[in-house]
């Protein structure tokens, strides 16, 4: 059984609060990438539970609200339900149709890949992991995985076999006022994955910008982030592609990251979901990791989660 740290529900006596799930699946096959996020907003006007639905390139999206009491989590082993959807690391059960849309997810997913950790970094924000009431806290639950299941998206029935997934999770108050985010782990070596994020956080009447990067690579991690004084460098090339530079003593990561299309996700603020960011699932990202002067990786990763906000 996996056990993996902040994994659970942080919103227990808090108002003002969001916390919410991402279970992404790419069915490479079809060309469909789902991406499936429950959670909770906490405030005084508006509370519910909440399933965001996300599928691309078809470009569906919708924001599904719940009664809050119809949300509960189990911490170990790990569950997240809403009503009649549940979501673990075991499988995934998700049904909806209203009018346009007839959608249903069931998956068994297999192999999760949870980061290394350790005292100092028992979480992928490292030593912050331990600052109380951060305004946002991020945590990555599997860099990779596979699932088996079936789809069934309107008059479409799918049945998958060995198809990739990945999964992460927020929670706190507010989305970072200016971040860049990204996912992949469909490249051509099929052991590489990569997460990144950039974001500006504030901290006890000041900001600072913060950057954690895992990448994952025949089972060697390598992280680029604040807390191990990594350093990074973003360019904006065009609209739709950042240039973002990473650098850790002799190693060096560049990452070209584009993303041609994206949908408007809701997004928290002070609990509230009522703010709006850009996602985009169709993202390529060309990664090239050095050590001093030997190249070691040089790969391009597509089906791509990318978001970029106000960087």
């Amino acid at each position: 059984m996996y056990k993996i740290k902040d994994i659970g529900f942080h919103g227990h006596h808090r108002n003002h609060f969001f916390e919410g799930w991402y279970f992404k699946t790419v069915l490479s096959e079809s060309n469909i990438t789902i991406a499936l996020i429950p959670g909770i907003s906490k405030n005084p006007t508006d509370p519910h539970a909440f399933i965001q639905v996300f599928i691309s390139p078809q470009m569906i999206f919708k924001y599904i609200r719940f009664d809050y009491r119809d949300f509960s989590v189990q911490d170990h082993p790990f569950k997240v339900s809403i009503k009649d959807n549940v979501f673990s690391l075991e499988s995934i059960e998700f049904s909806y149709t209203y009018e346009d849309l007839n959608l249903s997810l069931t998956a068994k997913i297999n192999g999760i890949t949870p980061i290394k950790t350790s005292l100092y970094s028992p979480t992928i924000m490292g030593p912050f992991h331990y600052v109380p009431r951060m305004e946002c806290n991020h945590g990555v639950i599997s860099m990779n995985h596979t699932l088996d299941g079936t789809l069934t998206l309107n008059d479409s029935i799918i049945d998958f076999k060995n198809e990739k997934g990945y999964i992460e999770k927020d929670w706190g108050t507010s989305f970072p006022s200016k971040y860049v985010w990204c996912q992949s782990n469909h490249f051509t070596n099929p052991n590489t994955s990569l997460f990144l994020s950039i974001a500006t956080i504030p901290m006890i009447g000041f900001e600072f910008e913060g950057l954690i990067t895992t990448i994952t690579h025949h089972n060697q991690e390598t992280r680029f982030a604040t807390y191990n004084f990594s350093k990074f460098k973003i360019e904006t090339i065009d609209e739709h592609t950042r240039l973002i530079t990473l650098t850790k003593g002799p190693l060096k990561c560049i990452l070209k990251i584009t993303s041609p299309s994206s949908i408007a996700l809701v997004s928290p603020k002070q609990g509230s979901m009522k703010n709006m960011i850009k996602e985009g699932l169709e993202g390529q990202i060309h990664l090239q990791l050095f050590n001093g002067s030997t190249l070691l990786i040089d790969d391009i990763g597509i089906h791509s989660g990318v978001e970029f906000s106000g960087y």
